[in-house]
């Protein structure tokens, strides 16, 4: 489990064209800090919502499978969660966590250049580089490096985020966090 470094940040900065300090105040909202557990596996988000999504609604409604989001079952304990929706439809379950230090949603994995879906699971579990490299790649294809680069923390939100960033106050968050970096 490698965390990342100072040259890392220097390299996607690069990458983005835009300030190191709006790449870490991203990183620190989205995964509050770390990209791994204690117990080295990654840091996941498991998203009942698109679990039924993807697998329209065919395994009725739990603690993985649900209609429309909902953070009822975020304090849960999310790779459990996972485990189980595994059990229900392998990819599908991996598709529907946000995943590492930049909490990428697995489905993104064809979108960002990935050979698999395999393949962008075991860049999560190798390091927060990938972790960075797989958010660099989104921002990339979603064209958000120039609301990165401009600080523009309601869009870039809304953008990475979803249309409902306000309720989890995601562009504040950012905002607020590169307020620190930035210093």
């Amino acid at each position: 489990m490698k965390t990342l470094q100072e040259c890392d940040f220097i390299t996607a900065s690069k990458l983005l064209n835009c300030e190191i300090a709006s790449i870490k105040a991203v990183a620190e909202v989205e995964s509050n800090g770390g990209g791994f557990n204690p117990d080295g596996s990654p840091k996941i988000l498991f998203e009942g919502h698109k679990f039924w999504e993807y697998t329209k609604g065919k395994y009725g409604y739990s603690n993985v499978s649900y209609p429309t989001w909902i953070s009822k079952y975020y304090n849960e304990n999310q790779h459990e969660r996972l485990a189980k929706a595994v059990k229900l439809d392998r990819d599908a379950a991996l598709m529907s966590c946000s995943w590492g230090k930049f909490q990428v949603l697995g489905a993104n994995w064809k979108d960002l250049g990935y050979p698999s879906l395999q393949d962008f699971i075991n860049a999560m579990y190798a390091s927060e580089t990938e972790h960075l490299m797989a958010f660099v790649r989104f921002v990339q294809f979603n064209k958000l490096d120039d609301e990165l680069r401009n600080k523009d923390w309601k869009n870039f939100a809304r953008g990475y985020n979803g249309r409902s960033y306000w309720k989890n106050k995601y562009d504040i968050k950012m905002a607020n966090a590169y307020k620190k970096y930035s210093k």
